[in-house]
């Protein structure tokens, strides 16, 4: 793996995580949250173990079967993805 993809993977996904664990703190408070489709689109660009990581240790949306099913599948395509590119 490139050096640059592992410090950009390393960087989306602490920036999903701490925005996670945001939303989270955000949602206690009945304060304005960030959308799913945001909080999807940054796990689609390489953020989906931050944000899993974050949906677990905040307690965050996973009573939200569809959301967790999204993220789980993001982060399958994405392991599938990185194999291949390993593979080569």
């Amino acid at each position: 793996m490139p050096q640059y993809l592992f410090y950009y993977l390393l960087a989306i996904n602490i920036i999903t995580f701490v925005v996670f664990v945001w939303d989270k703190q955000r949602a206690i408070y009945n304060q304005r949250r960030v959308p799913e489709k945001v909080l999807w689109l940054m796990a689609l660009v390489g953020g989906s173990v931050g944000a899993i990581a974050g949906m677990e240790i905040a307690k965050h949306k996973r009573k939200k079967i569809s959301f967790v099913l999204v993220l789980y599948l993001i982060l399958l395509l994405q392991a599938m993805g990185i194999y291949l590119m390993l593979k080569k």
